[in-house]
């Protein structure tokens, strides 16, 4: 069965949230792992991730040191912070100790998914991480600062501290379906703090994620994510936003980067390569579908952002099935999973569906 080739376009304009339609294209999944109990003056050494880090602190403070030279940030109860994963740090409540090794901890003192460092339980510290689809790894790493520090006082804090508590019950009650609903909260939790980061007062880094948050811009990011398959022009783009062209084509590349245009380009692309990783529709359709004439100039437009032709990136995907993510389960072990292979076991018609 074929797929019909305004599927794709109708798929899309049911969003008109850039942020919701990137992390659904980036497959941007928060995965709680566990956590720690501690008590008394401790220091914990972790290494570097190598993936983007989630923890929140639940009860109690610490200092969170990175590795980069920066100043140390007190951690208090109800704060939620965001690593990038290209530091190691330290946690501790005394800074002057020797920290141990947090591998070595973990590994030896874990139980249910949560390991007990020092005397008492005076801190208690939930971590996991961010599990990201094929392309989403460098997507999401080039608009992430080291650290994001989401404040309990900050006024978006507010349902942040509630989804934490909520969170810490589930993973502590082992109830029927407290794997799910961990799931669910955690991915919310994670909404909630790049939402406030967006909010923040501090300048963002240049990209897709301060562009969702400038509220001149934001306009006409919401009529490209919503028709990118319309032949959009710039002087329509600046129109949505109350601009001219000229001072919207400088805000635009001032904010997210790159040029209104080569951005709509670029969306195409990481909307193609979804649609050619986990569907069969024909190139051609794929092409009309987010708005070539032809088969041709859409591939050569793919290949000109990826590198590689389309029908070639079909099948290296096919090859490299993947992605094969970690998960937790409710006693905090670590599993592997192969994503696509469970969300097309859990949707018979998918591949005939996908777009």
């Amino acid at each position: 069965m074929l797929v019909n080739p305004d599927f794709l376009r109708h798929r899309t304009k049911m969003t008109s949230d850039p942020l919701s339609e990137m992390l659904s294209l980036l497959d941007a999944r928060c995965l709680m792992a566990g956590g720690l109990i501690a008590g008394g003056p401790w220091a914990l050494a972790f290494p570097q991730p190598n993936r983007i880090k989630i923890s929140a602190v639940a009860k109690g403070r610490c200092w969170l040191v990175l590795d980069n030279g920066s100043e140390p940030i007190l951690l208090e109860a109800g704060d939620v912070v965001l690593l990038n994963g290209k530091h190691s740090f330290m946690l501790a409540t005394d800074l002057a100790m020797e920290p141990a090794d947090a591998v070595t901890t973990f590994k030896e003192k874990k139980v249910n998914g949560m390991a007990r460092h020092g005397v008492g339980e005076d801190f208690l510290y939930i971590g996991g991480h961010i599990a990201l689809g094929p392309t989403g790894t460098a997507l999401l790493l080039d608009v992430l600062p080291p650290v994001i520090h989401v404040r309990a006082t900050l006024a978006e804090a507010g349902v942040l501290r509630w989804l934490l508590d909520q969170l810490v019950r589930e993973m502590a009650a082992g109830k029927p379906g407290a794997l799910l609903a961990s799931a669910q909260l955690s991915q919310l939790i994670f909404v909630q703090v790049l939402r406030a980061h967006i909010m923040t007062s501090e300048p963002l880094t240049v990209g897709w994620l301060r562009a969702f948050g400038d509220e001149k811009i934001a306009p006409a990011l919401r009529l490209m994510h919503s028709d990118p398959a319309h032949d959009w022009q710039l002087g329509e783009l600046a129109k949505s936003a109350g601009m001219s062209r000229t001072s919207f084509a400088l805000r635009f590349k001032t904010v997210a980067g790159v040029a209104p245009l080569t951005y709509l380009t670029a969306w195409r692309m990481r909307l193609a390569e979804r649609a050619l990783r986990e569907g069969s529709t024909p190139v051609s359709s794929l092409a009309l579908s987010l708005g070539y004439t032809s088969e041709s100039a859409f591939s050569n437009a793919f290949k000109r952002v990826t590198g590689i032709a389309p029908k070639r990136y079909r099948t290296s995907a096919a090859i490299n099935v993947g992605p094969i993510e970690e998960v937790v389960d409710v006693e905090g072990r670590v599993r592997t999973v192969d994503y696509r292979l469970l969300r097309l076991a859990s949707q018979p018609s998918a591949l005939s569906q996908q777009g």
